[in-house]
């Protein structure tokens, strides 16, 4: 049905002009619909005379939001990004945007959240710059910001825009345009279609995975949920009783909001006891327990807090993980593309790629624990090698080493000063880097400014400064040895050991968690270990996509990439907030959530009991469960998706499947990841190879060829997602001039 319908602001004008409008289709109405609606108000002076129809389609009739971002969404939710972070339109560092609106009518969400806080008092919108809002408040803020992007392009006298609260299942070639089908039959003819669908979750009767999880519940009489969202729908009481086991499969965000939605969102809620922390007190309307679990057996870590600018200037630039060094392993180190049509080289990632990544992260985690002053000769003492592994010599595992010998030279050098056993003048004579300035700064770090600030003192003084820190333990869970603190790839990894019970494991998790989140309060600056994964898998997230795009690695690779290396992405660097983990682990403390069964759980059938078991094999752990909920994101996989639309593009042959092809080597296989083959300008490609160019697509559907595409947009970064968004505006000012 049309909710909101505006014509001509002026009769008169419309009159002057052609008698057909261009007619875009936008399909999909969320973030992003809300992005294009901007720029398309915001340009909407380039229609010149002609007239223009612009039809939004939106499943949820959550305009702006959509369903992820619903305002109608449960209040335990929340983002994963700071209020300062989030956008809605093109700013000044945005190239190429054109006209930009008054600095008033693009606000951050933080902006946002304060003006309405000033309306209306209420405490989910009193946030500072660096708070985490609840996700309906994001939603709130799209849907306010949607109407007021298309109220603005309505106003222009040929300009009409047309909402519709129906789901686009298919799409008809007609003649020189198109047909938009909707679930209830009706059609809808366009010129073009912009496809903004976002995320789905796939059907299990389609999804092999899905099947099995299916088929195991089934069996055993245990309800199944293949996906948690809306929350209130999927997960309410006439699913999830208070008598229920509910399995939990996956421990990531999607797992965290349906946890906090069975406990909190039932009544639960959540003290600071002294001596205790924060504790959960359980209202009698949760389930009976929630056994969560994934391959890993991790939660996600907690996201530090932000202490670097909003607009991005104080992201870590990279100095041995950058697109020039990229640039030189594909020359030096790359594999020819297996087809004649491709000239540029192949890397594996784990070869070429993650090498980089981990000497990225220990390099940036010691600068951060022992100072500015130490970064050069860190830098120095890892750079032979660093040369030569860009050139093509073996040698990763020389980077690491180098970089760990750089670091006991510093500590021979601090810990004698530090015990008062040489004057700091004479330590100094040994090195070119400054030894006071490293020492404060490890003494800061570890121990905070008060201690910093004593043993500043002690050298002024010529006093030991030892004595200060004996008995001292860390405020952020450090090490508070000179030689602690070592990076440790495989404690990123695996941070927790292997253990023979569920007791045992779920005691080593949450000594884990709770270290975790001291380290994530000292934040993406002060903490070594927040600051290596915070300023590598996030501020150099674009670099890794440039390695491995467009298949920028080989078949195999990007295959092993998006098994292991998206997820650990996901792990370290897209986790939730300290606030929202430290209510996972007071849940786990509780004895509500249960962790205990580690890592590569898996559900099965159990014979003797006929029940539907979640079975961890290296604890033990073996639980019955009642209902069994995938907790997870799926891939997008028109394939496998629960919904039609791209499976019937895909029938039409209007859309194909990207492939990364595997060559002729024995036992090579292509990979397809599942996202569409689309142009540079976002265009599919059809079955027969030629460009459906009455069709752009952005956001999950391009998936597969592309990596970490995230939907909210961040303001005063060249956010990718507003240059994509830029791509197809062009194209569409471009076909309109061209149809006059």
């Amino acid at each position: 049905m049309t909710l909101a319908h505006a014509g001509p602001a002026n009769p008169a004008d419309a009159a002057a002009r052609p008698d057909r409008p261009h007619r875009l289709a936008v399909v999909g109405g969320g973030p992003r619909a809300t992005y294009v609606i901007e720029r398309l108000s915001a340009t909407a002076d380039r229609l010149g005379e002609r007239r223009l129809e612009v039809r939004v389609f939106e499943r949820t009739g959550e305009f702006g939001a959509g369903q992820a971002h619903s305002p109608a969404q449960a209040r335990t939710s929340y983002l994963n990004r700071i209020g300062c972070q989030v956008g809605f339109a093109a700013d000044e560092t945005v190239v190429g945007a054109g006209p930009l609106r008054p600095r008033d009518e693009r606000p951050t969400l933080h902006e946002w959240c304060r003006r309405r806080f000033a309306e209306t008092g209420h405490p989910d919108f009193d946030l500072r710059p660096e708070d985490w809002p609840r996700r309906y408040v994001h939603g709130l803020a799209l849907s306010d910001m949607f109407r007021a992007f298309a109220d603005d392009l309505r106003r222009h006298p040929g300009a009409e825009v047309h909402l519709h609260h129906a789901e686009v299942v298919d799409i008809e070639p007609a003649g020189a345009g198109l047909l938009v089908v909707t679930a209830d039959g009706s059609r809808h003819p366009a010129d073009e279609v912009l496809l903004l669908t976002g995320h789905s979750y796939h059907d299990p009767r389609l999804s092999p995975e899905g099947r099995r999880l299916a088929e195991a519940a089934a069996r055993g009489g245990a309800a199944y949920v293949p996906h948690p969202y809306p929350l209130n729908e999927w997960l309410g009481p006439d699913t999830v009783g208070p008598a229920d086991v509910v399995g939990c499969a996956g421990m990531g965000l999607t797992a965290i909001d349906a946890i906090l939605h069975l406990t909190e969102g039932r009544g639960g809620s959540f003290h600071e006891e002294p001596g205790r922390g924060l504790v959960y007190r359980a209202s009698g309307a949760e389930p009976a327990a929630i056994v969560a679990f994934s391959g890993s057996g991790l939660f996600t870590f907690a996201r530090p807090d932000n202490h670097k600018p909003g607009d991005g200037s104080g992201d870590h630039p990279g100095t041995f993980l950058t697109r020039q060094a990229v640039d030189l392993l594909r020359a030096n180190r790359g594999t020819p593309y297996p087809t004649p049509d491709r000239t540029r080289p192949q890397l594996d990632f784990d070869r070429d790629v993650l090498p980089l990544v981990v000497a990225e992260m220990a390099h940036l985690h010691y600068v951060t624990l022992f100072g500015p002053g130490a970064a050069l000769a860190l830098t120095q003492r890892a750079m032979p090698s660093y040369l030569a592994f860009l050139a093509g010599a073996r040698g990763e595992d020389r980077l690491l080493p180098a970089l760990e010998a750089a670091v006991d030279g510093i500590v021979r050098v601090l810990q004698p000063v530090l015990r008062g056993e040489q004057a700091l003048y004479e330590a100094q004579k040994t090195v070119v880097w400054p030894v006071r300035d490293v020492l404060l700064h490890w003494v800061r770090t570890v121990h905070g400014p008060a201690a910093q600030y004593e043993v500043r003192s002690c050298l002024d003084r010529s006093l030991p400064p030892a004595p200060v820190l004996r008995g001292r333990d860390s405020p952020y869970s450090l090490d508070t040895g000179l030689d602690g603190n070592r990076f440790d790839w495989r404690a990123v990894v695996r941070p927790v050991g292997p253990a023979d019970s569920p007791a045992a494991y779920r005691s080593q998790l949450l000594t884990f968690m709770t270290r975790d989140q001291a380290w994530a309060r000292q934040g993406n600056l002060r903490n070594p270990h927040k600051a290596a994964t915070d300023g590598v898998w996030r501020d150099l997230r674009s670099v890794i996509s440039y390695a491995v795009d467009d298949a920028g690695v080989t078949a195999a690779s990007q295959r092993a990439f998006l098994r292991r290396h998206t997820s650990l992405h996901n792990r370290l660097a897209n986790g939730a907030a300290p606030e929202v983990m430290a209510k996972i682990t007071a849940l786990v403390e509780h004895g509500l959530l249960d962790v205990g069964t580690g890592p590569a759980a898996r559900v099965c059938h159990d014979e003797p009991s006929g029940r539907t078991v979640v079975v961890g094999p290296h604890t033990g752990a073996r639980r019955a469960l009642d209902v069994l909920v995938e907790a997870r994101m799926h891939p997008f996989d028109p394939r496998a998706d629960v919904r039609p639309l791209y499976r019937n593009l895909l029938e039409r042959g209007l859309v194909r499947l990207w492939r990364n092809h595997g060559g002729d080597d024995a036992g090579a296989t292509d990979f397809t990841p599942g996202g569409l083959h689309l142009t540079p300008r976002f265009h599919p490609l059809r079955a027969d190879g030629g460009v459906e160019s009455r069709l752009t697509v952005l956001g999950a559907p391009a998936e597969g060829a592309r990596s970490f595409l995230l939907s909210a947009l961040r303001p005063g970064a060249d956010h990718y997602v507003m240059r994509d968004t830029l791509v197809w505006l062009d194209g569409f000012w471009e076909s309109l001039a061209r149809s006059r």
